[in-house]
């Protein structure tokens, strides 16, 4: 028996990478999951792939920063399934995309207000779409994907992600409270700098952080799971608007 048996958890960004290991730790431990992805192609195969281990999964084409879409994927989510119970907002621009890491008076308007657009609106948009639902059931499980750069300020040159990653904590914090007397818990992870397919860095980018680190390896999407299946268990009930940093003993808080 899982820890998950037969909720519904939807995350955002679970095609590739760390949001591929959470929906694969979820249907590990029994959760219907749902693969909402803009990439719809790597969404199909994630979903596939999750059946033939057994697992009940949907794919849904989903881009985080545009309402209507966020909003069809809590509807198709219902269509298949009844009910949402949990939500992992893990979609996300990261830091080292070309034409958008550089120090800020190289940062255009456009890029600061596209990384704002999935990182920040997405997620208040996906919340935004299942937060009805789940006040209607008075039940619910949110989980945000900040960085532990919100801590530590980041390495430089990055001020829109780490920005926009600090709002995600502030907007987790406003969201907990609001929505406490629903029975909706409202968590925050805090990954490190994780090697994932999902960003193309070279693994010595990676490495830099080891020495930082309590713990001295590279972290890994697996890395991140345990938490996520916490935060989104039973085992969290009476935990909200926190934010745990998982990243090796980097910062501590």
């Amino acid at each position: 028996m899982g820890r998950l048996d037969d909720r519904v958890i939807i995350v955002t960004g679970g095609a590739l990478g760390i949001g591929r290991a959470y929906c694969e730790g979820f249907a590990r431990e029994g959760a219907k999951v749902v693969i909402a992805d803009i990439d719809g192609p790597a969404a199909i195969r994630a979903a596939a792939e999750l059946a033939e281990g057994g697992a009940d999964a949907l794919a849904i084409t989903t881009d985080v920063a545009d309402q209507a879409s966020t909003e069809e994927m809590a509807r198709a989510t219902l269509e298949r399934f009844g009910r949402i119970d949990g939500l992992v907002n893990n979609a996300a621009i990261a830091i080292r995309l070309p034409k958008i890491e550089g120090p800020i008076e190289e940062i255009t308007v456009e890029d600061w207000d596209r990384v704002m657009g999935v990182n920040l609106r997405g997620t208040f948009l996906c919340c935004r779409a299942v937060i009805g639902h789940m006040k209607e059931r008075k039940y619910g499980k949110i989980i945000n994907i900040s960085s532990s750069t919100f801590f530590s300020g980041g390495g430089g040159n990055n001020a829109q992600y780490v920005a926009s990653k600090g709002g995600v904590i502030a907007f987790t914090r406003v969201l907990a409270r609001e929505v406490g007397d629903w029975n909706i818990t409202v968590n925050s992870i805090a990954p490190g700098l994780t090697a994932s397919e999902t960003e193309n860095t070279p693994m010595e980018r990676y490495e830099v952080r080891v020495p930082h680190r309590a713990i001295k390896r590279v972290e890994q999407p697996d890395d991140l799971v345990g938490a996520a299946i916490f935060l989104i268990s039973a085992e969290s009930d009476f935990m909200s608007g926190q934010t745990m940093a998982v990243d090796g003993g980097h910062v501590m808080h």
